[in-house]
């Protein structure tokens, strides 16, 4: 008996699903954020040597992400292919935040190594866990709107995440730390290590798996990797996550930076609150909360507008909006506090949503994949597009770094014209750039609303033909 496709899931599924992301999005934005801050400021090493770090090690993800997704398409358990990661890894993974977020005690030389050796860890275990949680976006339903709406859950969970690192980490580090920077940081990721075991387990008990491979496909990692290179629509989303990625990475490398040289202390006058004085800390950590927010309101609202418009349409609309936005940090001085506020508030809204859109199109792909050449490698989709998002972040600090160690950037000390100007530039126009050119690529991504609905009937219907059962 053949089973009806599964099509739409219960809210208690797709919860659980975005728990994943609750937990990821604890590590990726605190990589996104602070990172750069964290090597530049705390550990104390140069920017040159931390931006040559980034770099190195995406080159190793060129080869790590797409064998972790073959590894995972063809991982068989009780459980599936795809969630058995987060249950295995879960805890490793956690271990591995704590140690990337140690200071030793070591010589220049020594903590190079150990940032390098820990650096690269985290980042391994984060591709082992977070590229079966992605991939499983991809079977755990076969309807395309419902993986937009499971998608918009995943990213409302995301910038939750985003939210808790943004309005904590700060605080938290100085709280714990007792005026020890570097003990503030390693017992933080205790804290944030014990949450992202929770919320990965809850992820691999509350989803299921229900889109398999054609029986008929044979297990061939050449017609996988050859199927992965020829496909269209796959190829342009990843030139345009690359560059999209850039436009947000470049940017947020350098935010604890310009709020740290280029803002400073800031005497302000609040409702309710009066007037206060609030340093760098505090005014970074609201600035991105407050942008976090945004995005998660954002979010809210881009399944309803993908609707109308269709997910390629609706991404360029938003996106104009938020390179703007962004640009628009050109202009700005440090005494525009209210504007400053403001266009990051408009800027997050719409520059927010835009991954969900991404990464619902990333699904599509695969399904075009199955119905062109009847193969389907969902992890393997899935893992090349997460090391494209590695690639464009590191690219973005490793820019943003070594245009700082160019202008004469020093680690807590006061900048010279030519640094504060560069860091300026990080913040604004130089971002804008590379989104201007995302946006570009976009343009040429062939599979429309109408497109994705006769290819997911198509399938339907040879599934049914070939006898295959989908659990429910």
């Amino acid at each position: 008996m053949v089973e009806k496709l599964a099509g739409k899931l219960k809210m208690k599924e797709k919860l659980a699903y975005g728990f994943g992301d609750l937990a990821s999005v604890l590590y990726w934005q605190t990589f996104m954020l602070y990172f750069t801050f964290f090597y530049t400021d705390v550990f104390l090493i140069p920017a040159s040597v931390a931006a040559t770090m980034f770099l190195v090690s995406r080159l190793w993800d060129g080869v790590n992400d797409p064998m972790m997704g073959i590894i995972a398409d063809r991982t068989k358990t009780k459980w599936g292919k795809f969630r058995p990661y987060l249950l295995w890894l879960c805890v490793p993974f956690a271990i591995a935040g704590v140690l990337a977020f140690t200071v030793p005690d070591f010589s220049m030389t020594g903590k190079v190594i150990w940032a390098y050796a820990t650096f690269i860890l985290i980042m391994m275990l984060y591709t082992a866990i977070n590229i079966p949680y992605t991939a499983l976006l991809g079977v755990i339903t076969p309807d395309s709107n419902e993986r937009t709406a499971v998608s918009s859950v995943k990213f409302i969970f995301a910038f939750a995440a985003g939210i808790i690192v943004s309005a904590t980490l700060l605080p938290m580090v100085k709280g714990l730390g007792g005026g020890n920077d570097a003990k503030g940081w390693q017992l933080s990721f205790v804290v944030y290590g014990i949450a992202a075991i929770a919320f990965f387990l809850i992820a691999f008990k509350g989803t299921k798996e229900r889109v398999q491979p054609p029986k008929s496909q044979k297990s061939s990692i050449k017609k996988d990797l050859y199927e992965l290179v020829t496909n269209g629509p796959w190829l342009i989303l990843l030139a345009t996550t690359i560059t999209f990625i850039l436009f947000v990475a470049v940017r947020s490398s350098v935010t604890a930076h310009y709020f740290k040289y280029v803002i400073g202390t800031r005497d302000l006058t609040l409702p309710f609150l009066g007037s206060k004085q609030y340093d760098f800390a505090t005014l970074v950590s609201a600035f991105n909360t407050i942008g976090q927010i945004a995005s998660l309101l954002g979010v809210f609202a881009v399944s309803w507008f993908a609707k109308i418009v269709g997910k390629k349409r609706a991404f360029l609309i938003i996106f104009i909006i938020a390179i703007l936005s962004t640009a628009s940090f050109y202009i700005l001085s440090p005494e525009q506090m209210a504007l400053i506020f403001i266009v990051q508030i408009i800027g997050s809204l719409t520059g927010g949503p835009l991954s969900v859109l991404l990464w619902a199109m990333y699904a599509d792909t695969a399904d075009y994949a199955e119905w062109k050449r009847g193969r389907r490698a969902t992890g393997l989709i899935f893992s090349a597009s997460t090391m494209s998002q590695k690639i464009g972040w590191a690219l973005g600090a490793f820019v943003a770094l070594n245009l700082m160690s160019q202008v004469g950037f020093a680690a807590n000390e006061v900048q010279s014209a030519d640094s504060l100007k560069g860091l300026i530039l990080l913040f604004s126009l130089i971002p804008a750039g590379m989104g201007i050119i995302s946006m570009i690529i976009v343009t040429f991504y062939p599979l429309n609303e109408k497109r994705v609905a006769e290819i997911s009937t198509d399938l339907e219907d040879r599934r049914k033909v070939a006898g295959e059962e989908v659990v429910m």
